[in-house]
């Protein structure tokens, strides 16, 4: 007959078992007096313990995927293809907004920036100044009232009654040409009364020395001192010097014309520091205007 076994005589996994089976024992008590008394329901009963290995074998027994169809393989690609190309035009649509918005931010600011413009007189020159007949003719030197259209001779009238601008310490005041021994005042003015006391800045062009524009001075060249008499000995390089009641201004003699007495245009203006220099010519015959350009070089 076999010995009755005791506590001690069970193994670790033995007790544990027994252990368990009186607490499902307890737990089981306690559920049938709760159903008795109507404070829980009936429910299916649970599963004590859950198979692992049948759960491993539905989840390796999962049935896999159906394979795709080569029709929808090639959709699939096409749609990529489609969104690839879709995030590519974005993004060239964005660079080339980024670079438009430059482009215009561009054009805005060179629009808001005012070009220097060239000072254009309201009134014109119809003749070059200094036109006189020659000394020599019947009645002696006078106004050549000749060489103006007569119906712009009225115009030429309105010019002598143009208003002395105020003096200022930055007007020209007097010039010196050391290769023709020029040394005269300077007045403002270029009609017949202003050149009989020196050498005339035109009003045309109220430009000082050393300021940029066309500073155009006429003289005489065989009456009231015969002040642009040599104008034609003159050469390129040779100084030409112009004060003011605060320093002088150098200039150097770029070229040399002989021009028609309506070729006004010698007086327009520049967008660069030059003197114009004018006479009549030739000597004693003054039908032509001799030319002479000068260009600044420096300021003492």
């Amino acid at each position: 007959m076999a010995r009755k076994r005791t506590i001690e005589d069970l193994t670790t996994e033995e007790l544990r078992h027994l252990l368990m089976e009186k607490r499902r024992a307890e737990r089981q008590g306690r559920l049938d007096a709760y159903r008795r008394t109507g404070r829980v329901i009936q429910v299916e009963p649970r599963p004590e313990t859950a198979p692992l290995e049948g759960l491993r074998t539905e989840i390796l027994e999962a049935p896999s995927p159906a394979p795709r169809s080569p029709r929808r393989v090639w959709m699939d690609r096409l749609l990529f293809v489609v969104e690839f190309a879709a995030v590519i035009g974005l993004v060239i649509v964005l660079v080339n907004t980024f670079y438009g918005l430059q482009v215009i931010n561009a054009e805005a600011a060179s629009a808001l920036i005012q070009p220097t413009l060239t000072p254009t007189p309201l009134i014109r020159a119809v003749v070059l100044p200094s036109g006189h007949t020659p000394p020599n003719s019947p009645g002696g030197s006078q106004f050549n009232e000749a060489e103006i259209p007569e119906h712009l001779r009225p115009m030429v009238q309105s010019l002598a009654n143009l208003p002395l601008p105020t003096a200022s310490p930055e007007q020209a005041q007097r010039i010196q040409i050391a290769a023709i021994r020029v040394d005269a005042p300077i007045v403002m003015g270029d009609l017949p009364e202003q050149l009989k006391k020196g050498v005339g800045q035109s009003l045309i062009n109220p430009v000082n020395p050393g300021q940029k524009g066309n500073l155009v001075l006429s003289a005489h060249n065989d009456i009231y001192g015969q002040i642009f008499r040599d104008l034609d000995q003159l050469k390129a390089g040779d100084e030409i010097v112009i004060y003011t009641n605060q320093r002088s201004y150098v200039y150097t003699v770029r070229e040399t014309l002989i021009v028609q007495p309506d070729q006004v245009e010698v007086m327009a203006p520049t967008r660069d520091a030059v003197v114009t220099l004018i006479s009549c010519y030739p000597y004693m015959v003054d039908k032509q205007r001799i030319i002479v350009v000068a260009d600044l070089r420096d300021e003492r």
